[in-house]
């Protein structure tokens, strides 16, 4: 992947549940995802960027990898193997009543004989997971598991039966009165679910060395005349699990450094990651820059203030996400971004 002009892979980092301006909503970010992967040929990014409920985009230059484990290989700790396909074991939470259980499974049949995805076998945990929804003071939010042990057993049975990535839905709380949710819901909150998936992803990830997602489970809302465009993806269906199903059915295998084929994405071929400029604190983009790895700050509004000046890091601030695109273009090519933009300064 040497050479001017061939593939820059990039990383695309939007953590979730901090209200980000662009990527805090139902797949809001997929147009830029779409054009970073243009401009670098390889997008390596993970389902807050590109799941949009109802709504998907299959690219294959980008490569859709659960956050903890985008966070290892940032850190070099595993490499990323391209699939024709997985076999995506279904994970249902006890705790979801029985008409919504067959939504779910319905989307998944649906996804089996319109898009030919390989989905199975399904398994149900031994009791309901327990999920609870908290926010932190910073107005990020994050949640908890009653019972973690339910959910890694029920993933060990999945991967024990042949599953090569696991989708999961949990049924999350309903509380359609909420104010945060109203805000939310017409552009001016924080996803209050956003950070519980994360947990319960980054969990099973990490135990299991496969593929995961999340997708939850909750009741349909009222109508919302006022609805952002950017929530309008979540209103669509029944469920979140189609564009989970999608995202894992070509998602890379997680392969240890030494058995990585020649065809696997290293982490030493990682050529940028964009980042909110507000968001920089994470192990992925802090891994990248300890290697030297550009980092491309977006002006990308959120509730956090982790900026490059704040962590003593170098970055490249952009104004938006066709900026950061124009950036990776420039390193795909070999070309020094600073050179771009006047005044250009003396050496001396």
């Amino acid at each position: 992947m040497s050479g001017a002009g061939s593939v820059l892979p990039t990383l695309m980092v939007l953590p979730t549940g901090i209200g980000c301006e662009v990527g805090g909503y139902a797949g809001d970010a997929v147009p830029a995802a779409r054009l970073l992967a243009a401009a670098s040929g390889c997008l390596v990014t993970h389902p807050n960027v590109m799941n949009g409920a109802s709504l998907y985009w299959s690219d294959g230059r980008i490569h859709y990898v659960e956050g903890s484990s985008l966070d290892r290989f940032a850190a070099g700790e595993l490499a990323l193997e391209p699939v024709r396909r997985q076999r995506i074991g279904l994970l249902l939470d006890a705790g979801i009543e029985e008409e919504l259980r067959l939504r779910h499974l319905q989307v998944a049949d649906g996804c089996r004989a319109s898009l030919g995805l390989t989905v199975g076998p399904v398994v149900t945990t031994r009791a309901p997971l327990g999920v609870s929804l908290s926010q932190g003071q910073s107005g990020a939010s994050w949640g908890c598991l009653e019972r973690p042990d339910l959910l890694l057993e029920a993933g060990e049975r999945l991967r024990d039966a042949g599953a090569t990535a696991i989708a999961v839905v949990a049924r999350f709380p309903d509380d359609p009165d909420s104010e945060a949710l109203t805000a939310y819901r017409q552009g001016g909150g924080v996803d209050a679910l956003a950070g519980a998936e994360a947990v319960i992803s980054h969990l099973l990830s990490r135990h299991l060395n496969l593929p995961c997602a999340h997708a939850p489970a909750l009741s349909p809302l009222e109508l919302d005349p006022q609805l952002d465009p950017r929530a309008a993806g979540e209103e669509l269906g029944y469920t979140f699990l189609p564009c989970v199903l999608v995202g894992l059915s070509r998602a890379p295998s997680l392969q240890p450094l030494d058995r990585a084929s020649p065809s696997a994405i290293r982490p030493d071929q990682i050529g940028a990651v964009v980042a909110p400029a507000g968001a920089l604190g994470g192990a992925a983009v802090l891994a990248c820059a300890e290697r030297g790895v550009p980092v491309i700050a977006v002006e990308n509004p959120c509730v956090l203030q982790v900026t490059a000046e704040a962590l003593g890091l170098e970055a490249i601030v952009v104004s938006s996400y066709s900026e950061a695109a124009g950036v990776v273009l420039a390193l795909r090519e070999g070309l020094d971004p600073g050179a771009l933009r006047r005044p250009l300064g003396r050496l001396v």
